[in-house]
Order: structure tokens, then sequence, then C-alpha cells
């Protein structure tokens, strides 16, 4: 699905992504790890295209994608949920939700939200005619994810998702994209330092200094890796 070689990434004269190596194959949810600024979301914009790697190769679902711009990105199947969510505030759920459909290859005849959506965050069905702007952080975290998947993407890429969420919402947020995976086959690369969602993906990523330093299955994720690369 996607296959990452050899990928270095500068701000300027600042070497922030070193030799990234990284794999995520189809139905499976990827978690990326590490403290702040190692270079976890510098690495979900370059997949996205918002930032250009220097060398390396990024190939998605077989195709090489550096040459595409993000909204190609977008349309070829990622979806991607920026840090911070980045909802439009002025806008309604519903025409925030609408504006997932600019991500499809295809667009529909009929513009409309899926109820599946609404099976998945059912808050949002509610909600419809709120400004985005006015619901609390953890609804709009939900409205950022579900837009998303109004692109029908084949990946998914989710930038700290739990983030200044109450407890409540952030276990509602796991099941919702536990079930996303269950349901669709869609993969998931995942940035999160709660460590309770990140044990829900299948295998992990850690970073440091902006290079991959370990890797393996969640379920054999050691309280040595936790302290080293989660515990502040």
């Amino acid at each position: 699905m996607l296959q990452i070689s050899g990928l270095d990434v500068y701000y300027g004269e600042s070497h922030i992504l070193r030799e990234v190596d990284l794999s995520v194959y189809r139905g499976q949810m990827v978690c990326l790890i590490g403290r702040n600024g190692v270079g976890k979301t510098t690495l979900l914009k370059t997949i996205m295209g918002l930032l250009p790697p220097r060398r390396g190769k990024i190939w998605f679902d077989g195709v090489e994608i550096a040459p595409l711009s993000p909204d190609r990105r977008a349309r070829s199947g990622i979806g991607y949920v920026a840090q911070g969510r980045e909802i439009i505030p002025r806008l309604t759920v519903k025409e925030n939700l609408l504006l997932g459909l600019e991500a499809r290859r295809k667009r529909p005849k009929k513009m409309q939200i899926p109820e599946d959506i609404f099976e998945l965050f059912p808050v949002l069905k509610t909600m419809l005619d709120r400004r985005g702007g006015d619901l609390s952080g953890g609804q709009q975290q939900q409205l950022a994810i579900a837009r998303a998947l109004m692109g029908q993407p084949q990946l998914l890429l989710l930038d700290e998702p739990t983030e200044g969420i109450q407890p409540s919402i952030v276990l509602e947020i796991e099941a919702a994209v536990r079930r996303i995976i269950e349901t669709t086959g869609i993969s998931v690369l995942l940035v999160e330092q709660h460590l309770h969602f990140v044990r829900q993906a299948d295998w992990y990523y850690a970073m440091q200094k902006g290079g991959i330093v370990a890797s393996g299955l969640t379920q054999e994720l050691s309280n040595e890796v936790i302290q080293r690369f989660l515990a502040v």
C-alpha cells in the first residue's frame, strides 16, 4: 500500500528526516511514535505532498507519487487529518463534510453524506446545521476524520487525533478508527502519544532525531521502548 525508502527532507538547510524507511500494508494500522520535534508531522506532510523530499522514494499502491500534487494524491486515495484538525469554522458541519467529496476520484452525482459516516460518528448527525467552529475539540476531531472519509481514501493519515481531547471522546475515536479498518480495509498511519491508542495499532515505528530507530509489533511494545519514546 505505502512504501517509503531512504527519505530525506529538509527545512532550508536543516536536515529533518534522515533516510526514513517505512511500510504500511493494506488493512493495517501503523503507529508512528516519538517525542515532539522528531519529525513525525514532517513525515505525514511529505507523504501528502505538502513538503518536498530532497532524496528518497514514496510509492503508493505501486505508483511513485513524487510527481503528484497534494490534490492529486488525495484523489489517488490518500486522506489526511492534520494536527489541529483544520476544519473550516464558519462552514456548517454538513458543508465541511460535503467538501470531502472533492477528494474522490469521481465526483458523485448526488451531494449527500453516506449513512455510514453517521454510524461511525453519531453526534455529527445531530449537528449538521451547526457551524464547525462552535463544536467542542472532540467533535471537531470527529468531523475532521469524517470529512477525510468522505473522499473514500485507501490510506488515512492521522496526526495526533487525540491531542487535547477528553478521555471519553478519545475512546470513541479509537473505536471508530478500528471499525473503519475492519469494515472498509482502509490502511491507517497514525501519529499518536496516547499509549492506549498506540496499542490499538498492528505495528509501530519509533522516531528519534528524524530517523526510524525501532519498529515491531505493538503487542510486543516493551516498557523500555515506551519510556524511551513516549514518556515525558
